[in-house]
C-alpha cells in the first residue's frame, strides 16, 4: 500500500509508537508498504522547532540524511499540488495540511492522519 504520512503520524511513529492504533502501527512497520512524507512536513517541523514549539532537530537531521525510520520517501511538491492546495475550499487554513490534502487527492493515495478535517476534502484517511 502506498500512503502519505501526516506530520503527527510521523512524530508519534518515531517517538511514541504505542499511542498509535495497533493496526496502524502494523501498517507503518510493514516494509512492503510505500510510505511517503510530503516536503511540507520537514518545513513544518523546522518552523515549529525554530519557534520553540517542538524539538525535532534530530528528526530533521535524519530526514536530511535519508536515515528516517522505515525508508520513508520524500514527496516533492509539484506545481499541480500547490495550485490545488491554494484552490481547495477553506475547510482548513493550515497551509501544510492543505498541501497534504492536495497531494493525497492528486495521487489518489490515503493519508495517515488522526485529523478529521481531511474528510471534508474527500481525502481517504487511515487512522483506526
Amino acid at each position: 500500500m502506498r500512503c502519505l504520512l501526516d506530520t503527527h503520524a510521523l512524530l508519534w511513529w518515531i517517538s511514541t509508537p504505542e499511542v498509535l492504533p495497533p493496526p496502524l502501527r502494523d501498517l507503518l512497520d510493514d516494509r512492503s508498504n510505500e510510505l511517503l512524507l510530503s516536503i511540507a512536513t520537514p518545513w513544518e517541523l523546522a518552523i515549529k522547532t525554530n519557534f520553540g514549539k517542538l524539538d525535532a532537530g534530530q528528526i530533521l537531521r535524519d530526514i536530511e540524511n535519508g536515515q528516517l525510520k522505515g525508508d520513508v520517501e520524500i514527496l516533492l511538491a509539484q506545481l499541480s499540488h500547490v495550485i490545488r492546495a491554494g484552490m481547495l475550499p477553506l475547510h482548513h487554513r493550515d497551509p501544510f495540511d492543505r498541501l497534504l490534502a492536495a497531494q493525497a487527492l492528486d495521487l489518489r493515495i490515503p493519508l495517515v492522519s488522526r485529523d478529521r478535517v481531511f474528510d471534508a476534502y474527500g481525502v481517504q484517511r487511515i487512522w483506526d
